[in-house]
């Protein structure tokens, strides 16, 4: 399991980090994990996963369900 820091997710995503954090409170976004005091970051893994449903969702727009 890989853990991917602020700074990685940064880098990823066009979003600061307040966005991220109403992305992560609505469900939008994949939750953080506290690896410390003031230290967080994402499972890679899990990450993959949200750019996947992104993905398919722009992939299936517009298609009859």
């Amino acid at each position: 399991m890989i853990f991917i820091p602020m700074k990685g997710v940064l880098k990823r995503y066009p979003y600061t980090r307040q966005h991220i954090a109403r992305l992560e409170k609505a469900g939008k976004f994949p939750k953080r994990v506290r690896l410390g005091p003031g230290r967080v970051a994402w499972v890679d893994e899990e990450l993959d996963a949200h750019d996947q449903a992104l993905i398919d969702a722009r992939d299936n727009a517009g298609k009859a369900a």
